[in-house]
């Protein structure tokens, strides 16, 4: 019976041609395929080595991070989020349109600096042009009657009050750099579908 069983017919793993094994483990064809199928099988193992070496080092640099690290990288995926929301917007310091073909900023309202509490706030961040976020620090006197236009004088005039004192520690940092992340690729994923449907039209 197991003489049978180890000689029945079976396909080749490697070349996929039906062929009768004189093993009852042979699982090729033949010699050429066998050593194709080692070949495969040692880059198979030598791509999951690589993948775990390449994750254990993702683990030691993420534990290697600091708060600061964490902080920075928060308030990237932010505004990122905020320059997609805003996309179709001017800037909110000069009216310079959508379509300007410069550099785009996350431009916080009230100052990280001295409003630490307001840092990720989404009321506090709007999309402006470089001129005016980096080189007219902000463009406050042009930023606060748009912003007032765009959100109300009320919440406005929140920001406007001492922020609220936060301490924003590593695990809250990390969850909010993952939610703002997944917006951003939702924001993504809706912009291409909105560009491909006006393409088609």
């Amino acid at each position: 019976m197991t003489l049978r069983a180890s000689t029945k017919p079976r396909k080749c793993r490697q070349c996929g041609a039906v062929f009768t094994p004189v093993r009852s483990l042979q699982a090729v064809c033949g010699p050429k395929c066998a050593e194709a199928n080692a070949a495969k099988v040692r880059a198979q193992k030598a791509a999951r080595a690589a993948k775990a070496e390449k994750k254990s080092m993702r683990e030691r640099i993420e534990k290697a991070k600091t708060r600061a690290d964490h902080l920075r990288e928060a308030q990237t995926a932010v505004n990122a989020y905020v320059r997609l929301r805003d996309a179709n917007d001017p800037c909110i310091s000069c009216d310079r349109p959508p379509t300007w073909g410069g550099q785009w900023h996350a431009s916080h309202y009230r100052a990280v600096g001295s409003n630490p509490g307001w840092r990720f706030n989404l009321l506090n961040i709007h999309r402006a042009c470089s001129i005016c976020n980096a080189w007219k620090s902000g463009n406050l006197t042009e930023y606060r009657p748009r912003i007032i236009a765009k959100i109300g004088l009320e919440r406005v005039e929140m920001l406007e009050q001492e922020s609220p004192v936060r301490k924003f520690d590593i695990d809250y940092l990390k969850r909010l750099k993952a939610i703002f992340r997944k917006r951003v690729r939702r924001l993504e994923r809706r912009f291409e579908r909105e560009i491909t449907r006006r393409d088609a039209a």
